[in-house]
């Protein structure tokens, strides 16, 4: 009998973990990656300024996880300007995605700890009454804009590994 519940309960773990693996991903031929647990499908589209922008997501466990991703046309070497300029870009994604509450920019984050690199940091609420959680990454190459949403209130260390989880080229 105790053979018995001790095989359950390692199937039972085993299981659990396996469905919540994180995995690997390349993004699309951009040269980024990311962790994740779903696979996402990108469609890759230029700006108007010529800009190459891969964007996607997918639905794991009632959760949406999405990656914007934009290469710079033209690189931006001073980093605050770069970061102004993704801060930029993250306002005007709050109304394509018709958000209605924000907490405001966190500031100060780098990617890997890496000072090449910006990061900011936000919570929103939409007019589905999603919540949404999003971070944003730049090293003056590119913009990674990553974030997650749900109706349920968000498991913050799952959907933390997902926004640390972009990695950029070299």
């Amino acid at each position: 009998m105790r053979r018995i519940s001790f095989l359950l309960v390692c199937l039972l773990i085993t299981g659990l973990a396996s469905a919540q693996t994180l995995k690997k991903y390349n993004l699309a031929g951009s040269g980024c990656s990311y962790y994740n647990y779903c696979e996402i499908s990108f469609e890759l589209t230029k700006s108007e300024d010529s800009s190459a922008i891969w964007t996607g997501e997918c639905l794991k466990e009632e959760i949406n996880y999405g990656i914007i991703c934009v290469k710079l046309k033209e690189p931006v070497t001073d980093l605050t300007m770069a970061e102004d300029l993704m801060i930029n870009y993250a306002d005007y994604l709050k109304t394509s995605f018709k958000i209605t509450k924000v907490a405001g920019y966190g500031k100060g984050h780098r990617l890997q700890n890496k000072e090449t690199t910006r990061g900011i940091i936000d919570y929103w609420g939409d007019l589905d009454k999603n919540n949404w959680k999003i971070k944003a990454w730049t090293d003056g190459k590119f913009i990674g804009f990553l974030f997650v949403y749900s109706l349920k209130e968000l498991p913050e260390t799952k959907v933390n590994l997902f926004l640390d989880g972009f990695r950029l080229p070299g």
